[in-house]
């Protein structure tokens, strides 16, 4: 009972009909991608600057991904780049390609409108991995939804957390059904949906799915985290304001412009390194944080530079094909944030970067 009543709550906050919780983020792109008819020998469309899991889902399908490159500025998928590969693979006959999976990077929306008139003039699927964006805003309707699904994750460090869990949104009844099957083992228990009825006890195995459900304790946590979002969300902001306002004049770090048609969830706070030999100063900046004893991270080394991609999935040189991707990744750093950090601890921070920055 506790699952649905979670389910209920983010449909609700998102705006959505059909919400499927499930054990993580990860699942939530392979029951995504999955309900979306992604099979054996099909292609997406998605941005190297995400997690592995937004690529590796395609693959557990047998599909492969394909890379469109990212504005330089904010790590979101580029629009053009995307009607680019959708267009040249248009003309040379390739129909292979099934849907875009878009990344709301950092906690901001991707341009949703453009996407989705692009899905809709090449017939394909428009699918949000929203792992970052819960609470985020889009034009003047909730971040984290768009196309025909959308996927999150509850891991300890996002927005919220179940401890371990995710969840798929919809507004199609068909693609709800599939996705609870593909959860459960592809049980049906739904009387009204048997093929037979023997009894109370009577359910059906009618596809082949997955152990991927979410358990009672996660969702009941996960319902107590949704009535505490807009506090988180108002405290990311704050820290972030604090962050921008703090680095707007500095000649060495730059932040990630925000869309005026977006209010970002601020699940990262990525800043770029500025000028020349970015890679290099970038790897002194990480190293010199660490010595100050700030917790920061890279987000994300291109998917496509992975041994396993280059050695097994990749056929052409995505870098050569993704400049914005690899100007990007070799700039960026990930600074703290997160509700519980104080003046004192964004102080902290700030005056590193300071301290850094005269050595460079």
């Amino acid at each position: 009972p506790c699952i649905q009543k979670f389910e209920e709550t983010v449909a609700r906050h998102v705006g959505v009909k059909y919400a499927v919780a499930i054990a993580n983020g990860t699942a939530a792109l392979h029951a995504a991608y999955e309900a979306a008819g992604i099979s054996a020998g099909d292609e997406i469309i998605t941005t190297p600057i995400t997690f592995a899991a937004t690529s590796n889902a395609a693959l557990y399908l047998g599909a492969k991904p394909l890379y469109a490159d990212v504005d330089p500025d904010t790590g979101l998928i580029w629009a053009a780049s995307v009607e680019k590969l959708l267009k040249e693979n248009r003309a040379a006959g390739n129909k292979k390609i099934k849907a875009v999976v878009a990344v709301d990077y950092a906690g901001q929306p991707a341009d949703y409108d453009t996407l989705q008139a692009l899905a809709d003039q090449y017939e394909v699927s428009l699918i949000i991995d929203a792992a970052h964006s819960l609470g985020a805003r889009y034009k003047e309707r909730a971040g984290g939804f768009a196309g025909i699904m959308s996927t999150m994750s509850f891991h300890p460090v996002k927005t919220i957390t179940t401890g371990e869990g995710g969840i798929i949104l919809t507004n199609d009844e068909k693609l709800y059904d599939r996705l609870l099957a593909f959860r459960s083992h592809g049980i049906e228990k739904r009387k009204e949906r048997l093929q037979k009825h023997d009894g109370p006890w009577y359910h059906e195995m009618q596809t082949l799915g997955f152990n991927y459900r979410m358990c009672d304790i996660q969702a009941a946590l996960g319902t107590s985290q949704m009535f505490k979002l807009p506090g988180f969300i108002e405290r990311r902001l704050q820290i972030a304001a604090a962050y921008t306002a703090a680095l707007k004049d500095s000649n060495s770090y730059r932040t990630i412009t925000i869309s005026g048609a977006s209010q970002s969830a601020y699940h990262l706070f990525p800043i770029l390194i500025n000028g020349e030999n970015a890679r290099e100063k970038r790897r002194f900046v990480f190293e010199a944080l660490q010595k100050e004893n700030i917790g920061i991270q890279v987000h994300y080394i291109p998917t496509y530079q992975m041994p396993y991609y280059k050695e097994q999935v990749v056929d052409r040189d995505w870098s050569a094909l993704c400049p914005g991707a690899e100007d990007f990744h070799s700039r960026e750093i990930s600074l703290p944030i997160f509700p519980s950090m104080t003046m004192s601890d964004i102080e902290d921070v700030l005056t590193a970067l300071k301290k850094i920055e005269a050595n460079l």
